[in-house]
């Protein structure tokens, strides 16, 4: 029987009720994440006027991740990854009101800002890959790649709302608003993780998960690096994340800088890309498969975009790249975690998405201060001619090397795990 392209865009909220919970909270609170991250890239521009120290911000965020990110998903293998989320959501909930009742008090500093933003990085290095974990529980591995994009169709969809709205809510009553309506959102997000029917889960072998942190932490990157297919695309995204993934730098000292505009427009271009982005992961929903074309052209395609964009300064120039720019990026990322998860057996699969989410949030802190840094130099330009070019080199090499060595398009199970867990790849 045929499935339409329609169908199989939203296969997996038809079939699976937890997932269905799941992307309805997280509908809600995801527009209130971007909100806040929105606002509070603004607010530190606005106490320092400095890129350096909006950098310091993102590195603050994701330094935790950095230090102990690889930690996160040994750690959920151990556990249950919907309590485990539960609990993030809750930290993560305080946070954003501890930080909304600190500026409506109108006493935050940068220094509580920062302080707040790496205890919110601490709880990602938990929360990642159990949500991580989670999708494939909801979804089983058939409608792994779809569940995957349709999640960032959430994020990106999000992401056009949150700093839409953002825009609109900095200039008319300040940012505090923003930290709030984000602390509220979290209430819709932890009420789906309770109301999931747990004996509609996928099981998942942990037969093989060690009591010990160190020896799962151990037997994950040994599969990693001993798996081609997530050797090569876990590298790929190494440099494309330091390099080229840092719009919550780059985006406000554009508009503040290159662009020489307020919060309406910051808000207008961190639309725009979402909505690319939103394009972007509808299109790979509506695939619903994944594969070294579409992961490295989508990578290659989204460097060129940064490296067409780096010498613009006109508004209408700068939103056509944006969106071509966001279609490109959800196109790669979503592949490729979609890549990375497939590789994964069962009884690895936080370990493995674990360090997909460690590569892509870890290495933030040093993006971020490098972009901080380039910008400082040579303005947007040269931080987005830096990226377009090291993410154009890096998808070339990876191309080179995987029809040099013939590297497969999924890794032989047999050689890396033992039979008796081949079936959960399957």
């Amino acid at each position: 029987m045929r499935i339409s392209v329609p169908a199989r865009t939203f296969a997996s909220l038809k079939l699976h009720r937890n997932y269905r919970l799941y992307f309805s909270g997280q509908l809600v609170s995801q527009a209130g994440t971007w909100l806040q991250s929105a606002a509070q890239a603004w607010l530190v521009l606005q106490l320092t006027h400095s890129a350096v120290a909006l950098g310091f911000l993102v590195f603050w965020q994701f330094g935790p991740y950095a230090i102990l990110g690889l930690f996160g998903g040994a750690i959920t293998d151990m556990l249950d990854a919907r309590k485990m989320l539960t609990a993030t959501q809750i930290a993560l909930a305080i946070g954003a009101s501890l930080l909304a009742a600190l500026t409506l008090a109108h006493v935050i500093t940068v220094w509580e800002i920062d302080v707040i933003a790496a205890t919110r990085g601490t709880i990602l290095v938990f929360n990642n890959p159990s949500r991580q974990a989670l999708i494939v529980q909801m979804v089983g591995r058939d409608e792994l790649p779809n569940a995957i994009a349709l999640n960032s169709s959430v994020a990106n969809a999000t992401r056009i709302l949150g700093p839409g709205i953002g825009g609109i809510l900095i200039a008319t009553f300040g940012v505090g608003i923003c930290f709030a309506i984000n602390a509220a959102s979290f209430i819709a997000v932890i009420i789906a993780l309770l109301a999931m029917r747990p004996d509609e889960m996928f099981p998942i072998d942990r037969s093989r998960a060690s009591r010990s942190v160190v020896r799962n932490l151990r037997e994950g990157l040994a599969y990693s690096i001993q798996t081609p297919q997530v050797f090569v695309v876990l590298g790929v995204l190494l440099v494309i994340s330091i390099f080229g993934i840092n719009f919550s730098v780059l985006l406000p000292l554009l508009a503040s800088r290159t662009l020489h505009s307020g919060a309406e427009i910051f808000g207008l271009l961190t639309a725009c890309f979402g909505a690319g982005a939103l394009i972007g992961a509808l299109l790979s929903a509506s695939i619903g498969r994944t594969g070294w074309l579409i992961v490295l052209g989508a990578g290659g395609l989204f460097s060129l975009s940064e490296l067409i964009l780096a010498p613009l300064s006109s508004l209408p120039a700068c939103i056509a790249l944006l969106m071509t720019t966001g279609i490109c990026y959800t196109l790669y990322t979503s592949n490729s975690n979609s890549m990375v998860q497939l590789a994964a057996p069962g009884a690895l699969q936080g370990r493995v998405a674990g360090l997909y989410s460690y590569i892509f949030a870890g290495s933030s802190p040093v993006g971020a201060l490098l972009v901080g840094w380039l910008s400082a130099r040579g303005g947007t330009e040269l931080a987005f001619l830096v990226a377009g070019s090291a993410g154009i080199i890096i998808v070339l090499t990876a191309a080179a090397w995987i029809r040099l060595t013939n590297t497969p398009g999924m890794p032989n199970f047999e050689t890396v795990v033992p039979a008796r867990i081949q079936e959960t790849a399957s």
